[in-house]
């Protein structure tokens, strides 16, 4: 690798004009790479309702709907409003009480689910249908037209609003500083971060939250290894005064070695999200592993090529260090080991209660500001008309009149629903087909399928709505096991059901690919227990604080955090324990070597825990969006305690377990100093 690393000194200057030039092909990857704002669509395509969505576009040529609520407004101009949203593009049709009866009838005479369905009030309600799904660009490109058309009496809401508003926001606020300001301000890994995001396109897209956190994790993950790479030059040269490249090239060399060993576990941290059955976990487990590697890659090519080029410029603006020895700490922490312990033991119990405890949300829109146009919509809706969400039944075509009309007689029934709409409820059994409106027709009937429109009082993502939806799928499977509930809050039932299954699964992977690291890096048996044991230990607490704060955190937050924070800190305790090794293997008693090793990695640890803080904590004060702050305000918090954890307590740990560690390692034995 010395020879590898001298040839990278030598040409450092084709090095860093290939790596200027690999920019452009970058840049066009990250304009090309589409971004998907709908996390539902990252669910597995074997469910009912993932495939009962399809399967509508499919049939009726209609992805997603939007409810709209007109205030105070006439209604032949609710009608000319109606119009205009029809002839938007992308908007298959417009569903209201006018393609039921005519529009001169009296709202009062209105049949009494027309009546209750479309007016309350002074409010009245339509319905767009949308020829595409939910996060399609053409279902955001019409909610938008739409928005420009409608005046402030008219309130979109659904989830295509939503996810429309959530690309706004993200491409307000995250784009920037999620990639450009480290490309100014950190070189290389700025540089390394563009790589990553314009590969992104042979994935064909990256989810909003991939994107937004892609640029902070790779910085805060692979800071270190530049960190490494400046120390390492420094150090070399001493040794070789009259030759910088023999310098870099021993630099190269011994920095390769050491975060090749650091930055496997954190790419098994972010690979193990990949055993996600939810998608985005794979997004954002391979786009963080790929930005990993790119990282390493970086750090041992460009960087070196950068500081020689402008090795000048660095020696005339280098200082003293500004932060004092930390030489007596070190002491200190070892001598009072029991303290520490102490403490671990005290704060174990309330930090695992408090992790197991803390509430998780899957509501989207509640991710949210309240502000937004979409949640100020869903607001107007519970208010105006006591709803908040809109379930979809299809029933198979084949089904006779008199069946469906008891199914949606027994779903009426079900204790939440305020009504139904369809072609067999809204004109009744004594309307023959002939004589039902073709544009009501085509709207709920197909070849195959009838839909139905089943109004809930309950909103998405509670308790309530989904016993209600299982209530509903049990009442249309009674009638005929092809008849689909689908929908918006379906969904989000699904999303709650698989992301449970997947917390498990992904905290199980992360913990045992790591530990099978450790253990075959170390060539011990303890070792990975104590260390896993250490930031596991650092996560509880970590996730224990919002339990105690009386904070709900978003459901993608309460999945990763595990798996990042064991990925990217545990780091933080094998560098601490490599030099606990060397210093036991030179033949220094227990407490010697711990204190050796802790002087020699205290400044270092400290370094990466704030590096890794620095990074995240910027987006968690800026980021009106919960989903996106609420990971950076976990990340920041966790680098920080499981900085403090490993200082404090993993030495701890070292004084009383040292004798079961070195009976349980090769090549760790304790040799007594005469």
């Amino acid at each position: 690798m010395i020879h590898a690393g001298k040839w990278i000194a030598k040409h450092r200057f084709l090095i860093l004009l290939f790596g200027i030039f690999l920019l452009v092909p970058s840049v066009i990857g990250i304009i090309e790479t589409r971004v998907n704002y709908d996390l539902l669509s990252y669910l597995p395509k074997s469910l009912e309702t993932v495939k009962g969505q399809d399967l509508m576009v499919d049939e009726f040529g209609m992805g997603a709907f939007s409810m709209v609520v007109v205030e105070n407004m006439d209604l032949k101009d609710v009608q000319k409003l109606e119009e205009k949203f029809s002839n938007v593009p992308h908007v298959k049709d417009v569903l209201w009480y006018d393609d039921a009866v005519d529009i001169t009838l009296p709202v009062e005479m209105l049949p009494k689910r027309l009546r209750e369905g479309f007016f309350r009030g002074d409010a009245t309600m339509m319905i767009a249908l949308f020829d595409n799904t939910t996060s399609s660009d053409e279902a955001m490109e019409a909610v938008s037209e739409m928005r420009k058309l409608a005046n402030e009496q008219c309130f979109i809401s659904g989830m295509s609003g939503i996810v429309t508003d959530i690309k706004n926001l993200c491409l307000q606020q995250l784009t920037m500083d999620s990639f450009l300001v480290p490309v100014f301000f950190l070189g290389s890994i700025g540089i390394s971060i563009l790589y990553n995001l314009g590969s992104n396109i042979f994935l064909g897209e990256i989810s909003y939250v991939t994107q937004a956190l892609t640029a902070i994790l790779q910085l805060g993950v692979t800071m270190d290894y530049s960190i490494f790479l400046l120390n390492s030059y420094e150090e070399n040269k001493e040794l070789f005064p009259d030759d910088r490249n023999e310098a870099m090239g021993h630099a190269i060399a011994s920095t390769f070695k050491a975060i090749v060993g650091s930055s496997v576990t954190t790419v098994a941290g972010f690979a193990a999200l990949c055993f996600m059955t939810f998608a985005l976990g794979r997004d954002l487990g391979v786009v963080m592993a790929k930005g990993v590697i790119i990282g390493v890659i970086c750090c041992v090519t460009l960087l070196p090529a950068m500081i020689l080029v402008f090795d000048r410029a660095i020696e005339k603006t280098k200082h003293k260090p500004i932060v004092p020895s930390l030489d007596g700490i070190s002491g200190f922490i070892t001598k009072h080991y029991k303290l520490w312990l102490a403490i671990f033991l005290i704060l174990l119990v309330p930090g695992v209660y408090g992790n197991s405890h803390t509430g998780i949300y899957y509501d989207i829109a509640r991710s949210l500001p309240s502000d937004l146009l979409s949640n100020v919509a869903n607001d107007k809706l519970k208010d105006d008309f006591d709803m908040s969400t809109i379930h979809m039944v299809m029933m198979p075509e084949n089904l006779d009149g008199k069946s469906k009309r008891n199914l949606i007689e027994s779903v009426e029934n079900v204790e939440g629903v305020k009504w139904t709409i369809g072609s067999s409820s809204l004109f009744g059994p004594a309307i023959p087909d002939s004589m039902i409106p073709d544009k009501a027709k085509k709207m709920l009937q197909s070849d195959h399928y009838e839909l139905a429109f089943i109004c809930s009082e309950y909103q998405s993502a509670t308790p309530e709505v989904n016993a209600q939806i299982g209530q509903i799928d049990e009442i249309v499977k009674s009638y005929d096991e092809k008849a689909m509930v689908i929908g918006e809050a379906p969904l989000m039932k699904d999303l709650q059901d698989v992301t449970d299954v997947d917390l498990r699964n992904v905290n199980i992977a992360s913990m045992a690919a790591i530990f099978v690291i450790i253990m075959l890096v170390f060539k011990s048996v303890s070792l990975p227990v104590l260390l896993v044991a250490v930031i596991e230990f650092a996560i509880a607490v970590n996730m224990a604080v919002p339990f105690y704060q009386g904070i709900e955190l978003p459901f993608v937050a309460s999945i990763v955090i595990g798996t990042i924070q064991l990925g990217a800190t545990v780091d933080y305790a094998i560098v601490m324990t490599s030099r606990y090794q060397k210093e036991r293997q030179k033949g220094f008693e227990k407490k010697e070597a711990i204190i050796a090793a802790h002087k020699a990695c205290i400044m270092s640890i400290i370094t990466s825990g704030l590096s890794f803080f620095a990074a995240t904590f910027g987006v968690t004060c800026y980021s009106k969006v919960d989903m996106i702050s609420s990971i950076c305000t976990l990340l920041s918090r966790g680098a920080l305690i499981s900085m403090t954890v490993v200082i404090l307590v993993l030495p701890s740990m070292f004084m009383l377990f040292d004798k079961v560690i070195c009976k349980t390692s090769k090549n760790f034995l304790a040799v007594e100093k005469k």
